[in-house]
């Protein structure tokens, strides 16, 4: 069976409504004309029910996106196109019927060409069932291929298979404004709005967000683009629109906003199964919204995980995203090598060192200071000299006589002594 939406006068702007509302009843989905689509949906009985209950659903479905959708159901798509075109409301043509369903149309909703549609009316061919009585062998002296098709059309004995229409992976929706927005508030309604067309599109599809990209085009000219990256694929309207408000109030663009466009990339849904033993992971959503905040309290770029650096620079490191890895089942225990632990002080305390033959003797620092008994070093380390923050030092482990372990070194750029950390 196959189904048309149709939608008289139809302005060009709701076309891409139209074929997403065809989509969420089949994947196999034909935009047979500017006002109308055709779809069909065999085997989706225990989905959408009889029919007569698909049809309903489907014009429902349609009116909730804003169209006043005819739909019309045939054995052919063809037929199917013109009782929606000619009949309003619902139309269900039983398979054998069609010639007699389509018979009291007027010709007009074949759509014949202009020269084709003025031999008709001279002619005083009103119907579609005036046309389907003609002789064939004098249709085709006077009209050619063309008039046979229209024929074929108005007897409904057209069979042909649709033309799918090509889904593209590109979600994203759009809103011009006519009056330029300046503030918050009027501005997240909008971006609500987008973001609830796109997680209805998206969860028609049985997808979720990786990405989202909100691009405001501002009246000075310039634009404002603001991206989240997510750690795992989501679908929530909600968190997102949360996401956006913090990044909005840290970040506010500087003029006017005229229009806003919200892409994402899609993703599929993220599925996980918890183990009766494992501890349980905060929900993906909760976390990002948390780690938004603390980043809007703290500034941009200072909330995440360390990560050490490929560098020998003591104490380097960067922040990463936080993410929350995946537990893992207990293995089997093993035996861990105890080793010493050094507790380092930031900052580094200065001190004075005196020195005997080119070796640390005597210590003296805040909370640290004893005769040095046992010497390990030096450990010369540099780095980075081709930039204004180079590095370059000389390490030691000493023992002091009250039997205290530390790290000392002395900075050969800046100068001067300075006890980096105590071993527990």
């Amino acid at each position: 069976m196959f189904a048309c939406l149709h939608v008289p006068e139809m302005p060009s702007s709701q076309e891409a409504t139209l074929i997403e509302c065809a989509l969420a009843f089949s994947p196999v989905v034909e935009r047979t004309a500017p006002d109308a689509v055709t779809l069909e949906f065999d085997g989706t009985a225990r989905l959408f029910g009889a029919p007569e209950q698909a049809a309903r659903r489907m014009a429902q479905h349609a009116a909730a996106a804003g169209l006043r959708a005819r739909v019309g159901v045939a054995a052919d798509p063809d037929t199917a196109l013109l009782v929606a075109r000619g009949y309003p409301g619902i139309t269900i043509v039983p398979p054998g019927d069609e010639a007699q369903w389509l018979a009291p149309l007027p010709v007009e909703v074949l759509v014949p060409p202009p020269e084709i549609a003025f031999k008709l009316a001279l002619w005083g061919v009103r119907t579609v069932g005036e046309l389907a009585t003609l002789p064939e062998r004098g249709l085709a002296e006077r009209l050619g291929a063309e008039g046979i098709r229209l024929q074929t059309l108005a007897r409904g004995r057209s069979q042909r298979p649709l033309v799918p229409l090509v889904r593209s992976d590109e979600f994203e929706e759009t809103i011009e404004l006519e009056h330029p927005v300046a503030l918050l508030e009027p501005l997240l309604f909008l971006v609500a709005q987008l973001i609830r067309q796109l997680c209805e599109r998206l969860r028609e599809r049985a997808l979720a967000v990786h990405e989202l990209e909100l691009e405001l085009a501002l009246q000075d000219g310039s634009k404002h683009a603001r991206r989240h990256r997510l750690p795992v694929p989501m679908l929530s309207s909600r968190s997102f629109l949360k996401l956006f408000q913090l990044d909005l109030e840290a970040h506010p663009p500087r003029a006017p906003v005229c229009a806003l466009r919200l892409h994402a990339v899609p993703a599929a849904p993220r599925s996980v199964q918890q183990g009766l033993f494992i501890p349980r992971e905060p929900e993906a959503e909760k976390l990002e919204l948390t780690l938004a905040r603390l980043g809007n309290l703290v500034g941009e770029g200072r909330v995440g995980a360390p990560e050490a650096v490929d560098t020998h620079r003591p104490d380097a490191f960067r922040l990463k995203r936080f993410v929350v890895a995946e537990a893992r089942s207990p293995g089997p225990s093993r035996e861990i090598a105890v080793a010493l632990a050094l507790r380092r002080f930031r900052p580094p305390r200065p001190a004075r060192v005196v020195e005997q033959e080119g070796r640390p003797r005597l210590l003296l620092a805040q909370g640290v200071h004893g005769r040095v008994v046992k010497v390990s070093g030096p450990w010369r380390i540099s780095g980075d000299w081709w930039t204004a923050d180079a590095y370059a030092r000389e390490e030691y482990d000493v023992a002091l006589a009250d039997g205290g372990l530390y790290r000392i070194y002395r900075d050969l750029v800046r100068g001067g002594w300075f006890v980096a950390g105590s071993y527990d």
